[in-house]
């Protein structure tokens, strides 16, 4: 079974490890980190953590599509959607686990 990790786990381990600061503190700091990542993908931007992977956007153009239920045409507008690349040290230290 797959544990799953949330922001709140998250905050409540680093705090465990972090024995200097408290809780609070490092849930704003976790806040804070997160809405500057947003702030900086919002513009754009692209997010680089070296040894984790990189965070930016794909640009997805506007499209005609098709509902497949009733074969109808559909506008899609375009969007981006934000994508992840891990870094060489993360997917050598995944990979690592099933050799």
């Amino acid at each position: 079974m797959q544990a799953v990790v949330n922001k709140s786990d998250l905050i409540a381990n680093l705090a465990a490890v972090c024995d200097d600061l408290e809780e609070h503190v490092v849930d704003e700091a976790v806040r804070l980190m997160m809405a500057m990542m947003v702030e900086e993908l919002i513009h754009d931007g692209r997010i680089e953590v070296r040894g984790f992977g990189s965070f930016c956007l794909h640009h997805r153009a506007a499209r005609i599509a098709r509902n497949p239920r009733t074969g109808e045409s559909v506008s899609v507008n375009a969007k981006s959607v934000p994508h992840f690349k891990p870094g060489k040290a993360l997917r050598e230290a995944v990979n690592a686990i099933n050799d």
